[in-house]
Parts: structure tokens; sequence; C-alpha cells
């Protein structure tokens, strides 16, 4: 296992040679996977000769606070079990690495050695006698003293406008603090344990196990920051981690799974694993963007990667798509290295009661009622000194045109208390102030509220988390490096640390991949896939365009919204014609000024906006705003956590008459 050296490859220039295939079994470990569907791909792919690993992601902050702040793993216990067994039989049996990151969904120094000890249980189960795995833990907790020290030095700033400064208190209630690791430590890793067969990652940012990979084979030299030769590459093996991380979300429909096909220049290939689905440039040039604040721009740990001259090519096989052209700047050429700080605490306890309105005589004045109830809580807890909070979410609340009213409100009552049963007290007040308030012309006296399903009043859902910190850190020189020394022996605390374990009785294999002679001369099956020329325009539904467009939403192929980090909202509308997205782009319909009318916005909180020409897209970003303030995913009263559905308001912008008349005309 390596590196490539440079020169001639079996006579083929080395930068544009293969240098090794990476498989994306799925987009986050703990979600499940398709055993016999990656041994087919890895089972072609090792007969190559070229390099092969599987490698994936498995945290993120998207779903949440609760994960950092109570120390929970993104998935149940026996989800990671599930997957882990299928990938260390597939990593046995075709003696291939197996590389993640953010261990347990948040990557704390805790869930990596808990993933370990779940490695350590599958290769003692009977029938795995056999296996033998070099396993490096990389780990990423941060001290809290380090970060209150960068702090008072002023080298701490939050990640992006909307992420208030850092305090003390902060950092004091946070209950463990990570940073996004780069590739960096994961490519130290490699260095000093080249005969690896598993990396466990710390939190790291999504695409550095790829980019160490590939950056491990090639070579590559992190302190060469000016060589035009190391930007391109790191910007390939970037901007393919970036892909792939999210497994086959880039493919139509979308796939479990990814495979790549990276090479030394940078360039790389990228397909979907289920055989059914197929790429095409739109597609994957669309996912890039996926996720993130602006399209053409992605930063990370130390430095940022350039999209603006990469090329999207559509290969014969039409399920293949060939990336090019991506740059990657590194920060050191004008600042420090930054890493991303993530850490959350609990904020208090929460109880909820639930369920429906369907008097219209009520329906059409709610609001007072709620108003009512606000009170009568606060009332009956007059002497409580603590603070707590309560409030509605309301589904289905009627318009202003009482002719129009839903026929069925449904509610969740939410309270957060510093005490549970303080929390339950606050709910149960509010939910018999729901049950019997009183209202003008009432004639349903027996209550009005359908509440108890499930057969519970009211649900005790336990700790209420907060995300205290998505702040960059700057380091000193050389911090982002794995630390492979005696840290007794320092006097600064280093940042990422590493353990090495044997696991397993069975003997260590030999480097040599194995071969196979039953390999297919056309690569995978392809049975049912379909040409990309088949890709028909669709509404926000997904279904065929078959009636005139009358709003945005009738036009666009894909209309999405997504977190971008715990702070953001962006929104993509991704068009299926060139020749449609171009019509749109000249009408003027979409600006900042038409998302800021669309999301009632101030158009200073329009914190991107513009066209994307490679995936025929447009895209915004916006503040995550509750109850009239920024605040970030997860915590009291939020009810998207991860900002999937905040697109409609695009959706049903009315087309202007302009656009509808060129339409028309094709």
């Amino acid at each position: 296992m390596s590196p490539v050296t440079n020169g001639q490859l079996n006579g083929v220039d080395a930068a544009s040679a293969p240098l090794c295939h990476i498989v994306t079994p799925v987009g986050m470990l703990g979600y499940g996977l398709d055993e016999e569907e990656n041994a087919a791909a890895l089972r072609h792919l090792v007969a190559t000769g070229i390099p092969t690993a599987m490698i994936l992601d498995s945290g993120s902050t998207d779903s949440g606070p609760d994960r950092l702040a109570q120390k929970v793993m993104g998935q149940p216990r026996i989800g990671y079990v599930r997957d882990l067994r299928k990938l260390l039989k597939l990593t046995h049996q075709f003696r291939v690495p197996l590389i993640f990151s953010s261990a347990g969904g948040d990557g704390i120094d805790e869930h990596v050695r808990e993933i370990v000890q779940i490695i350590e249980e599958i290769c003692a189960e009977k029938g795995n006698e056999d296996y033998s795995f070099k396993t490096v833990a990389v780990f990423s907790n941060i001290d809290k003293e380090t970060v209150r020290e960068r702090l008072k030095d002023g080298r701490v700033r939050g990640c992006g406008p909307c992420v208030p400064e850092l305090t003390e208190e902060d950092i004091d209630t946070s209950t463990v603090i990570v940073a996004q690791m780069g590739p960096e430590p994961f490519v130290d890793a490699m260095k000093a344990n080249p005969d690896f067969n598993i990396v466990a990652g710390g939190r790291a940012y999504d695409p550095a196990p790829y980019v160490a990979y590939c950056a491990y084979l090639a070579g590559l030299d992190f302190n060469d920051v000016t060589s035009p030769v190391v930007k391109r590459q790191l910007g390939g093996f970037t901007h393919m981690g970036k892909i792939l991380e999210c497994g086959g979300i880039c493919a139509v429909p979308k796939s479990h799974g990814a495979i790549a096909t990276v090479y030394k220049d940078g360039g790389f290939t990228v397909c979907p694993l289920t055989p059914s689905a197929y790429c095409t440039p739109v597609s994957v040039a669309a996912h890039t963007m996926y996720e993130k604040s602006r399209p053409d721009l992605l930063h990370g740990p130390g430095g940022y990667f350039d999209l603006n001259s990469a090329t999207y090519e559509q290969l014969p096989d039409q399920r293949t798509i060939k990336v090019q052209g991506s740059v990657f700047h590194f920060s050191k050429e004008n600042g420090p290295y930054q890493v991303k700080l993530e850490a959350a605490s609990v904020v208090g306890y929460r109880s909820l009661f639930f369920g429906s309105f369907r008097d219209p005589i009520l329906i059409s004045q709610l609001d007072k009622l709620f108003d009512l109830v606000k009170a009568y809580a606060a009332q009956q807890h007059a002497d409580v000194a603590e603070k707590w909070e309560f409030d509605f979410h309301i589904y289905g609340k009627p318009e202003e045109d009482v002719e129009n009213l839903s026929p069925e409100v449904f509610i969740i009552g939410e309270a957060l208390a510093p005490t549970q049963e303080l929390a339950t007290s606050i709910a149960s007040t509010a939910r018999i102030g729901i049950i019997h308030g009183s209202y003008p012309g009432q004639k349903a006296t027996s209550g009005n509220f359908a509440f108890g399903i499930g057969g519970k009043s009211v649900i005790e859902t336990g700790p209420c988390s907060q995300f205290t910190l998505y702040h960059l850190m700057d380091l000193e020189e050389g911090e982002e490096n794995l630390f492979l020394g005696d840290s007794s022996s320092t006097e600064q605390k280093p940042l990422f640390t590493q353990s090495v374990s044997l696991i397993g009785r069975g003997d260590r294999p030999s480097d040599a991949p194995l071969l196979f002679d039953d390999v297919p001369t056309n690569g995978f099956k392809q049975n049912g896939v379909k040409s990309a020329a088949s890709v028909k325009a669709t509404n926000g539904n997904g279904n065929d365009v078959t009636s005139a467009p009358t709003k945005l939403g009738d036009l666009a192929q894909v209309i999405r919204s997504k977190n971008s980090g715990p702070y953001e909202i962006t929104l993509d509308l991704v068009f299926a014609s060139r020749a449609t997205y171009l019509r749109v782009k000249d009408s003027g319909l979409l600006s900042v000024q038409t998302v800021a009318e669309a999301y009632k916005l101030p158009e200073s909180d329009i914190l991107w906006c513009g066209f994307f020409d490679p995936a025929q897209a447009f895209k915004a970003t916006i503040p995550r705003i509750r109850a009239g303030r920024r605040m970030p995913g997860g915590g009291f009263m939020e009810n998207d956590v991860h900002g999937s559905q905040q697109h409609l308001p695009l959706v049903n912008l009315k087309l202007p008459e302009e656009l509808l008349a060129s339409l028309a005309s094709e």
C-alpha cells in the first residue's frame, strides 16, 4: 500500500494515469448498505491492479446539537455493528483499506474508541477467526484551555456572518469541543503505518479522508503551497471528496453509493454504485454546491477550492462523468491554517404535548386562544424564579380568508425549563388551558382539543441542546498535522493524536491485491440503465411536466433547501433544459430582491445569491431564523433540523408574463 511514484507508469505519463479507485458504499456509516453491490464493484476494481479503497463519512452537524451536547452517537449502536460487519468482511475479502471519519456521528474521542471497540467485537465473532486489521484511530478533541487562549489572543472568529462571537461562557458550558480535521492527520497516520487496514477518524472535514488517501498515494506535499501542480492535484482530490462523501446523491435516481477513479493530475471520474442509476454533467455539478453557502468557492481546513474552471464531461457509457479543472488555494499563502471548531451544550429540559382542532369556530380565532393559554401558563408559574420558555408549533394554520379555513389544525406545545419536572408542569398547564379555554361563540363545551396520540398527554423528551461553537481557530505552524511524538515532553498540548492496534487473530495478509478471472470486459452490469439523454424535465414533485407552467416550481427539475452548517439555509434550483435555464437567468425573475421578498427578509440578510452555469442552477443562501431571530439548527422550537422543507416560497414564485411568452415560443 505504498505511494505511487512519479515518472512513467507502464509507459504512460504518471500525471494522467489512474492513481486509485475509491468506493463509497453509502453516504453515512450506520445508514445501511448493500454488501453484494459493493462486492461486485470491488471485484472489478481490485482486478485492475490499481490501489483501491473503501472510504466514507460518518458524521455531520446536520441533525442538530444533541450528539455533541449529550455525547450520543448519530445512529443506534446496532446500526454501526450491522454496517461494519459488512465492511470488515469486504475489507478482509478484497484486501482493501477501509477509511472513515467523524466516527459515531460527532467524531468525539469517546465515540472513536467506541467504534474501534465494535471492530474488536466483530473480529472476535465466530467465523471471523481469519480477520486481522491494523487499525489506526485518529482523535480530534480540542482542549478547552487551548480555545480559551486563542480567543483571548483574537485568533477565533465565527464561521460565517450568522455565527455570533464566541464567549468564555460558550467554552465553559460546552460538553466537548472537536475540530474538523483536514487531510493532514490522515496522511500522517498512513505514512506512519503504511501497512494499515483501517483508519477510524475523529471529526473531520467531510472530504478529508478522500483527499488524504489520494494525497498519500500521490506523495503530495502540503507545504508546497505555491505549486500550480499541487494546487491542481489538491483541488481535484477535494472536489472528488466533496461529491463522494454523500454517496450516490449525485446520481439519477439517487444511489446508495458511488465510485471514483482518481488520476494523479487531479482529474477524476464518478459513477453511481447502483447499476440502474447514472450521472449527468448537471447532476454532478449540482451536487458540488449541495449544502454549501455558494457554488464556486468552497472553504475547508487550510484553504478553499475553486470550481470556476471545472469541467464536467459525459463519458460514452452514459453513466460516468469526468471532472477536471478544480484548483485549491492554501490559506497559508496569506495567513494561518484554520480549523473549524464545533461544540454544543445542554440548555435545559423539554416537554411536549400535541393534538388537533376541528371546530371551525375555534380555528377562526386560534391566535387569541394561544395568547390566553400562554398568559395562563405564566400566571400559574408566577412563583418560579428560574427562566423558562413555552411556545406552539402550528401546522395547517388558516389564512386570513375565513371562507377557506383548514378543516383541521395540528399543534405541538413545547416547554423548555431548567428541570424536567418544571418543563412538564408548564406543558401540562398549557394543555389544560388549550382543552378548556373559552372563546367567543363556543358551542363545543366538552373540550376544544383532540389529544392523547399514543396514549400520552405530555411527553418528556429529556435534555434540550444548543450549538455553542461553530468557529474558526488559527493554528500554529504544523498543528494541522498528526502528533506522533511524546505529548508529555511538549509544553503545548498537541491537537491531533493517534492510537494504533492490531485487531483480530488471523495472519497478516500480504500487500498484494486479490485478482479475479471472472471480471466482465464491459465493467459493471447496466441492465435497465437509462441514457442521460432520457432525463425528463420534472416539476417540484418529480412529476413529468405536462401542462403549461405558471410557477417557478413547474420549470425546475430540482428544487431543494438544506443546511449549510447550523446557522444557514441554502436554496438550490436546477433546470433540466439549458434553454429554460438561460431564459430564467436572463428574465431577471431571480435576484436578491426576489429572494428577500419571498422569505420576508431584508435584502441585507441574503448571504449569497447567483447563478451557477455548470449545474444550470440558481442558488441563494439565507440565515436560519426562528421566532424572528437568527438561531442555529436544533434546540428549542426547532421544526426542520435539516432545513430541507424551506424551498416552497421559491417553488410558488409566479412566472412573469414576459417569461411565459418566451417559454411558449420554444
